[in-house]
């Protein structure tokens, strides 16, 4: 019999699908996974918030249904509670016979006592992972320089807010370099041993604040770095509330934002180093080739498009569309897919990769078939998303179909884009009465994915006020 694959999950935080094409983007170990695997290029979250993201990665279930529908940090204690009655995937491989290590931001439920759900080495105590180092992910890792420094200070009442600077500090020594240290000694002892083995190795970076190291801001051609094409959008037709969000980076220059992307740019240099320890690790005691390398993040993040900087407001394709990159025995090398696949999704896939178990009840669907050349491409046209909103009311659904995308806006209007002929999604079509079919089509076919993921928030909106969208729940006929 032959054995069982280890997995590897590399997982930082609010990493734009665009770096692993982004020339400014020095990748090599990103770029050394996509040479032994498969990327998705339409890979999405079902979630741009981090909590509700994670969450369903590690379940396989859309928000309304693990019940974490924002940060956990940020509520109180009896809202945004994971449910307990579910399984994680951990544990399905802890039945098979793994053994699981857990290194860094967990950021799914409060109590980080992640072995209960079958994480058995625990790695994810972010302060003692601080203390360790000599210097953290923010302020406390800040070289002050005023002009590689921007705070976001306006309106006035607020906090400042560290958006973007540099620092001195090595990134060994800063909270990723140590998540990563601590998943190596980790690494040492599972290598040498013959049982399969699961690690995830999660970052909070490059998550807010963008602070990279000084050298890293340097080795870049910082006034030459391309800004996104819809950096001046003026949101015509956009829901008010993209606009207000909008206006808090009013005060930010063209030079501003290209330092602000540099800084992240940056960082995602050094996250990518951090890959290249642990592939070094495993390849040094010859256990790559037996290995499942995913690379993965739970959401992106604007970086300037739509001339924001956020990822919890807007349905915009930069925070839903994410990286990823699948590598391992039996999957097809130095290949690009343009199947949609979710975050979610990986749940069942991992699972039916390493032979375990598979969980019940679950919204995602496998796609172990598509990496080992037995499913095409076209199988997988279709995704669905959700955001509950992220302290101010914003229901939000997002349905993928092909080329198509539409927002359905609880607060506002909807919103209707063709990513074939407008990729940066200047031009909201819901409106036009040309397109109001599609609407309705996409409307209907969104309803089908509500009723079989059980969405009760939307489907119990019979009550007369409630009734807002093109069509009703009634016309939802399954794919």
């Amino acid at each position: 019999m032959s054995r069982k694959p280890n997995i590897l999950l590399f997982l930082p935080d609010g990493m734009q699908a665009d770096v692993l094409s982004n020339p400014a983007c020095r990748t090599p170990n990103f770029d050394r996974v996509m040479r032994r695997g498969t990327h998705f290029s339409r890979a999405y979250t079902p979630s741009q918030v981090c909590s509700p993201a994670r969450a369903s990665l590690m379940t396989g279930l859309l928000p309304h249904n693990h019940g974490v529908l924002q940060v956990e940090h940020c509520v109180d204690d009896d809202q945004s509670v994971l449910r307990s009655q579910y399984t994680h995937w951990a544990q399905n491989l802890v039945d098979a016979g793994y053994r699981t290590g857990y290194f860094g931001k967990w950021h799914i439920e409060r109590s980080r006592a992640v072995e209960q759900y079958g994480w058995q080495e625990n790695g994810a105590d972010a302060k003692a992972v601080i203390r360790a180092g000599t210097g953290d992910s923010g302020e406390g890792a800040l070289i002050r320089d005023d002009l590689l420094t921007h705070y976001q200070t306006e309106p006035p009442g607020y906090r400042s807010f560290l958006h973007y600077g540099v620092t001195e500090v090595e990134p060994d020594d800063r909270t990723y370099g140590q998540v990563t240290q601590r998943a190596l000694s980790y690494l040492d002892g599972v290598l040498a041993d013959d049982d399969p083995w699961a690690v995830c190795v999660s970052f909070s970076e490059p998550n807010e604040p963008l602070v990279c190291h000084r050298r890293s801001f340097e080795e870049q051609s910082v006034d030459q770095l391309e800004l996104p094409a819809s950096v001046n959008d003026p949101m015509t037709g956009a829901p008010a509330l993209y606009r207000r969000s909008q206006r808090i980076y009013d005060s930010m220059t063209d030079g501003q934002w290209r330092q602000a992307r540099a800084c992240y740019f940056g960082l995602v240099n050094e996250i990518d180093s951090m890959l290249g320890q642990l592939l070094d690790k495993i390849e040094g005691r010859d256990a790559l080739a037996n290995t499942i390398v995913i690379v993965v993040s739970d959401h992106g993040r604007c970086l300037g498009a739509h001339g924001m900087d956020s990822h919890n407001i807007g349905a915009y394709e930069e925070a839903f569309h994410i990286p990823l990159v699948i590598a391992g025995p039996g999957i097809a090398c130095d290949t690009a897919t343009t199947a949609r696949v979710g975050l979610h999704d990986l749940c069942p896939t991992i699972l039916e990769l390493a032979g375990a178990k598979p969980i019940t009840p679950s919204d995602a669907t496998s796609f172990a078939s598509l990496l080992q050349g037995h499913a095409e491409a076209s199988a997988f046209t279709t995704g669905f998303a959700e955001n509950h909103g992220s302290r101010y009311p914003l229901m939000q659904r997002i349905l993928w179909d092909d080329d198509w995308k539409f927002v359905f806006n609880g607060f506002d209007e909807d919103e209707l884009y063709d990513l074939h002929t407008d990729p940066h999604e200047l031009t909201n079509l819901a409106s036009l009465p040309e397109h109001r079919q599609k609407v309705e089509a996409m409307m209907t076919r969104m309803w089908a994915f509500i009723k079989r993921s059980g969405d009760r928030t939307l489907l119990e909106t019979h009550y007369t006020p409630l009734r807002l969208a093109a069509v009703g729940p009634e016309v939802a006929v399954d794919d």
